[in-house]
């Protein structure tokens, strides 16, 4: 309703008034009601439009294919009811290396890459320091739970930049409420970013959930009655049997596989896995690798909507969920097994559970949800040669003692490669500065050595990137994951289907820049959101940039992504 048609509407009410006789009293009444509306409408005019809450829902390591290579198995109302109802971008990538869960997550919430934000890799090589880093590591605060207090504590100060969330906080002026959530620290930290009410992660020495001293509140009472329920002793007693009949799972090769890799307390990877035989001290470690773990990361987020009644304060809330188990799963098994086929098809029903959750809690239009993925996973590079496809497996501790031999020949000296880590090489600065030896010519001697080997596609050094030859959007993505302080000097290439393995070729990994792990998931549901999808080619980065034309807020001050376009302008 306009102004302008307020006036009219009223003013053909007050004629009516006049024609009757209407007494002052009610023409009076008529002119006070004018006012009221009025103010309404000016109201509305000026107040900025959001949602009650905003839920941003990472699935690690799921592949963007996995959403059809099910399709037929799932039902109506979790993955086909964000792609029926919702929109879908079918063809998002991420556009930095490596493709692991921490940059993943940061990027997610930053609209950035490694380049910026810092999250050079889950862990990396501090090149100031000589000092080995994790992600999210720091020394300044403690463990806050009831678990196991040698653990190392865990804040979001190695993130450079902010995230979306941090920047819905200072758009409200600490109004928003933002949380995280997670089996894994990394991935609950960094989503919900430095301005955080707080970020909780999986306890493996009680099977509740923890926190840290950098938080405001790290230990609310909704969070130690959760914790008091122990609901993962209670999933541990479920076990992890089939969800449909065997014949049903026509997209796995089947239940007995060598590609797999059994858990700890059994001989054969094979359905029913019965995890209450377990034992020890982190018994509850292999919940993060059933299906069990996505129920236990819903039902700590439900505590965490109504214990702090998020989504109904007047303000937009952000709640940052992320599925670790997807990833502790696909390691284990592999894409083509059974296992994660069942993990998806329990999965489905979980997000169908979850979305009629906050129909009734938070209200259907209410609520705006995405759905993404850290990075996809490669199909087992032994299958792939069993069935003909070049293939193959990167040996990178035969390689770094091979490497660092020749090297000694050469320059004199031992271990002058510090090590490898996230494709990467890092040399000991320290040691060839001591002993002046010539840096330049201990890089090309690395680079003479790797580009003889056959499985290596690329060899890149870091520090003379314009001088590389690579196609793109390879030679991009190194650039956006190069950080000075925190990635090595030599970046590795490997040939597609390769990858890098320690003592165990079953499962898979991820960390290239393949569309089996680049190629992620991109849906969103409710509010401000109308069906449709894109095939357009998206990136990561363009997540946040996304959210934040859609709230209204300011960008993270890292982003380099772009609102999606596609979306915004149905």
């Amino acid at each position: 309703m306009t102004v302008q048609c307020t006036f009219c509407t009223f003013a053909h009410y007050i004629s009516i008034l006049k024609l009757k006789a209407a007494t002052m009293k009610a023409l009076k009444l008529f002119i006070g009601l004018l006012i009221v509306v009025f103010s309404s409408c000016v109201q509305h005019s000026t107040s900025v439009h959001r949602p009650k809450l905003v839920v941003g829902l990472v699935i690690d390591q799921m592949r963007w294919d996995y959403l059809y290579r099910y399709y037929d198995l799932y039902g109506n109302d979790g993955f086909k009811r964000l792609l029926r109802d919702g929109f879908s971008c079918e063809n998002t990538m991420i556009n930095y290396l490596p493709t692991y869960t921490a940059p993943g997550h940061a990027c997610i919430y930053t609209g950035s890459v490694p380049a910026i934000h810092g999250i050079a890799g889950n862990d990396w090589i501090d090149n100031m320091s000589g000092s080995y880093m994790y992600c999210v590591s720091d020394s300044t605060v403690h463990y806050v739970g009831e678990g196991d207090t040698t653990e190392r504590a865990m804040s979001p100060r190695n993130l450079l930049t902010t995230t979306i969330t941090d920047e819905l906080r200072l758009a409200t002026n600490m109004e928003s409420r933002v949380y995280g959530i997670a089996i894994k620290d990394r991935s609950c930290i960094l989503p919900a970013g430095h301005l955080a009410n707080g970020a909780y992660w999986m306890d493996d020495s009680t099977g509740g959930f923890r926190s840290s001293s950098y938080y405001p509140n790290p230990r609310p009472e909704w969070l130690k009655n959760f914790n008091k329920r122990h609901v993962s002793d209670s999933l541990m007693k479920t076990n992890w049997s089939l969800l449909l009949p065997k014949e049903k799972y026509k997209n796995s090769l089947g239940d007995e596989c060598k590609y797999e890799r059994c858990f700890k307390c059994e001989k054969n990877p094979t359905f029913p896995h019965i995890m209450d035989s377990l034992g020890g001290k982190n018994k509850y470690g292999a919940i993060k690798a059933m299906p069990a773990g996505n129920t236990l990361t819903f039902s700590m987020s439900k505590a965490c909507i109504e214990g702090e009644n998020l989504g109904s304060k007047g303000t937009t809330d952000f709640l940052c969920v992320s599925l670790s188990s997807t990833d502790y799963a696909g390691h284990q098994f592999g894409p083509n097994s059974i296992e994660v086929e069942d993990m998806y098809l329990r999965l489905d029903l979980e997000i169908a559970e979850f979305l009629k959750y906050l129909d009734v809690k938070v209200g259907r239009g209410n609520y705006l949800f995405f759905l993404t993925a850290d990075h996809g996973a490669a199909h087992n590079s032994q299958y792939m040669i069993d069935e003909d496809v070049p293939a193959g497996f990167f040996q990178y501790k035969e390689l770094l003692a091979a490497l660092n031999e020749h090297l000694k020949v050469s320059f004199g000296k031992d271990s002058l490669v510090k090590d490898y880590t996230n494709y990467q090489l890092f040399l000991d600065e320290q040691k060839i500065s001591a002993g002046k030896l010539d840096r330049e010519k201990i890089k090309t001697a690395i680079s003479d050595f790797l580009n003889k080997r056959q499985d290596v596609a690329y060899v890149i050094d870091m520090e003379h990137m314009s001088n590389a030859v690579l196609p793109e959007p390879i030679k991009a993505m190194v650039v956006n994951g190069y950080n000075k302080n925190r990635s090595g000097v030599i970046q590795i290439i490997l040939n597609p289907a390769w990858y890098e393995c320690g003592s165990s070729t079953t499962g898979t990994t991820h960390g290239s820049w393949n569309p089996y792990d680049a190629h992620i998931p991109l849906l969103w549901y409710g509010w401000g959101v109308q069906k449709g999808k894109t095939n357009n080619q998206l990136n990561m980065t363009d997540i946040s940039p996304t959210i934040a034309a859609m709230l209204h807020i300011q960008m993270p001050n890292g982003c380099v992504g772009k609102p999606i376009l596609e979306m915004l302008n149905k």
